[in-house]
Formats: structure tokens, C-alpha cells, sequence
């Protein structure tokens, strides 16, 4: 094969894994609560498969599926984007990233506090749009940062654009970064900045600061041999640009999905890495069932033309990092398999059933693009190619 487009659908999990209740995800299943709001339609996905996964027990089945299709649990211990993406391209985190359902010690903020010159605003678990409905006009008033966390491993900065510019706010986020070490390292540090008036608005300015992979990925053995990684959306972000050699950092599900079908009439061989964050960030956070359908609707019929335009050497896997249940109870993500969707002119329409690490994607990417490296996971290319 010449060329892989990944794509992740930012949260899109299939039913909650074995484990789930470890993580108080009891009965989380983010396809089925979109499925009931009674206006999901994805015909172009049930052709490859997504209602004939295992343990999927909604939409109908297609009878002759034109992808290979499959169900994956994480191995890692935990449910966040850094960890899943990690793990998608072959490095499983042993050890789950720090939470801090408390807030971060005083020992931390003073740190940040005198190395800012700022105080700070807040230091506990938060919703993000309520978290600046509730202090954003003290922190008009003061200048002081708003810092808070989730049930993820983040330390998120929220700060109004009129008081500290996107640029200030991310070098804060990098001083954070390089104070956040040891028991403290987190997974992402994230700039939150907002503009307007009460009830005030996130930018689309937002920029993650994440942790360096500890070790390579398939990105990195496809790079170190001479072929092209295209990282799209968050990707750059999530693997602080290691592995890639060229990327476009725009966030958005359309504009993301219409960065990736212009690299469909590109010259270029390897992997196209692409992140969909709306579906996580905009509704399965939110709470929106009804307009997470309306995303994969939308997405689906992107799908359709995408499909038709790939090229004989081209292989397209659609995939997730875990899930976002828009039904279930918080506002944080939830442990659930991930579904994974295959289709390419050479690649055979088959059920691969479960399997147990998100790794043997990366594994099977390089496989497919005829590259030897090792990563965490197994391929299953070759239950695949015809």
C-alpha cells in the first residue's frame, strides 16, 4: 500500500468495556445514545460494517459489509486522548497520567503563580464553558488566570483574549508544562482562551501542550524511513509534533475533514493521521446527543465522496480513542472499545471480532505500508489484504 488516512472520531465508543466500572462508566455507550436520539443516519458506515461490530446491538446489520471491521479494548489504564492516541500508534501507557479531583497542591500553584507573576483563579475540577461563566468576570477584574482540571489528566488555563493574547497565554502554558514533572505530569496542559461579554465565548485559539511520547511510535519508524506522517487537527498536539513531518493544526470537524480530502490530491506516501475533536469537545462533553448524531451525519456523508476519490494503493481506517457518552452521567469521557473501520480496493470485508490493545492499529499501519518496526500491539494486516 502507498498510503493509510487514519481517522480518528474524537470519543466515538462502541459500549462500555469489562472494566468499565473502575471508572464509573457503568452501561456507557456512545454510538447507542446517539443511535436513540432517533436521528443518527449513516448509511456509508453501515456499508463498512459499524452496525455488524460485536456486542453493537442497535441500527441494522449490513448483510455484504465493504470494509473489514472490528472492535478494540484499551490495554492502557486509562480513557483520555493522549493515552488513546498513544496507544492508536503503538506506545501503551503502563501507568495511567495524574488526576487531581482536589485541585492541584499549593505547592504547585505558588510555583506557577510566581513564575507567571499572576494569581490564580479557581483550582478544582470544572465544566470549561461553566468554569468562565463563574469566574470570568473576577478574572476581568483582577487579571488572575482561571486554572482547573477535569476527571482527565490536564491542567487548563482559561483566560479572556482582551486580557491575556493567545501568544501570553501559551507561553503560561508552556511554563506550566515545564513545571507539571513527576507525580505532577500530566497528560496535556491546555490553553482555554474566551472573548465577549457575560455569558462569555471560547475562541477556537485553543492549543494543547502535551507530554513527549516516551518512546517511538509507529509515527517515528515511519518518519526514520523515509516516508511522509501528515498529522491533521490535534495530532501535532497530542504527540508534541514528534513523528511528523508536516502537519496542519486547525481544529474543527469540517475544516479538518476538508484538510484531508485536499491530501487526497497530494503526492505523498504513508499516513495521514487525522483528529475530529467536535465530536469530544463539542457535544459528547456537552451533553448533546442530539447534535453528536448531527456530527457523524454530517461526517458520514463527507464519507461517501471520500470514498469514491480513493486512489487503488489507498487504505482508509476510521477508528476512535475512547469514548464520550453524551447520555451518561459528568461530563467527562468514558471507558468504552473503540470501533475500527477499514476500507481500501485490496482490503478484504471481513469480522475481526475483539481485540485487546488499540496498538494493533499501529502495528497493522506499518505492515500495511510494507515498513518493519516494532511497536506495542500485533498487526492484523494480514487478515486483511487481499
Amino acid at each position: 500500500m502507498k498510503r493509510v488516512f487514519l481517522i480518528v472520531l474524537d470519543s466515538f465508543g462502541v459500549g462500555e468495556m469489562p472494566d468499565s466500572a473502575d471508572f464509573g462508566d457503568n452501561g456507557a455507550n456512545t454510538l447507542r445514545s446517539c443511535f436513540n436520539t432517533g436521528h443518527l443516519n449513516v448509511p456509508n458506515m453501515q456499508k463498512l460494517g459499524l452496525f455488524n461490530i460485536d456486542g453493537v446491538t442497535v441500527g441494522r446489520k449490513c448483510e455484504k459489509p465493504i470494509g473489514a471491521y472490528l472492535r478494540i479494548a484499551e490495554k492502557s489504564k486509562g480513557k483520555d486522548t493522549t493515552t488513546g492516541h498513544w496507544e492508536i500508534s503503538g506506545c501503551v501507557s503502563e501507568k495511567a497520567f495524574p488526576t487531581f479531583p482536589n485541585g492541584f497542591s499549593p505547592e504547585i500553584i505558588d510555583k506557577f503563580e510566581k513564575a507567571t507573576g499572576r494569581k490564580v483563579l479557581c483550582n478544582k475540577p470544572y465544566s470549561g464553558t461553566k468554569v468562565i461563566a463563574d469566574y470570568g468576570e473576577e478574572h476581568l477584574k483582577t487579571g488572575a488566570l482561571i486554572v482547573y482540571t477535569s476527571a482527565d489528566s490536564v491542567f487548563q488555563i482559561a483566560a479572556h483574549e482582551s486580557i491575556v493574547p493567545p501568544e501570553q497565554l501559551y507561553e503560561y502554558c508552556r511554563i506550566a508544562r515545564e513545571i507539571l514533572t513527576g507525580d505532577y505530569a500530566v497528560g496535556r496542559v491546555i490553553a482555554r482562551p474566551f472573548e465577549g461579554e457575560y455569558p462569555f465565548t471560547r475562541t477556537n485559539r485553543r492549543h494543547d501542550f502535551s507530554l513527549t511520547p516516551p518512546k517511538n511510535t509507529a509515527l517515528d519508524i515511519l518518519k526514520n524511513n523515509g516516508k511522509d506522517v501528515i498529522g491533521i487537527g490535534k495530532i501535532y498536539d497530542i504527540f508534541a509534533g514528534k513523528g511528523l513531518t508536516e502537519y496542519d493544526r486547525q481544529i474543527g470537524n469540517s475544516t479538518d475533514m476538508r484538510i484531508t480530502s485536499e491530501y487526497q490530491n497530494k503526492e505523498w506516501n504513508g499516513l495521514c493521521f487525522t483528529n475530529l475533536v467536535d465530536f469530544d469537545m463539542q457535544y459528547g462533553h456537552r451533553r448533546d446527543p442530539e447534535g453528536y448524531a448531527a456530527a457523524l451525519n454530517e461526517f458520514d456523508e463527507w464519507l461517501n465522496e471520500f470514498v469514491q476519490r480513493m486512489g487503488s494503493e489507498d487504505v482508509l481506517i476510521i477508528t476512535a480513542d475512547h469514548g464520550c457518552d453524551p447520555c451518561h452521567s459528568g461530563t467527562d469521557h468514558t471507558r468504552e472499545y473503540i470501533p475500527v473501520l477499514i476500507y481500501g480496493e485490496k482490503i478484504k470485508p471481513v469480522n475481526l471480532g475483539t481485540r485487546y490493545c488499540f496498538s494493533d492499529i499501529g502495528a497493522s499501519t506499518l505492515e500495511l505500508l510494507g515498513i518493519e518496526g516494532k511497536v506495542d500491539g500485533e498487526s492484523f494486516a494480514n487478515k486483511i489484504m487481499i
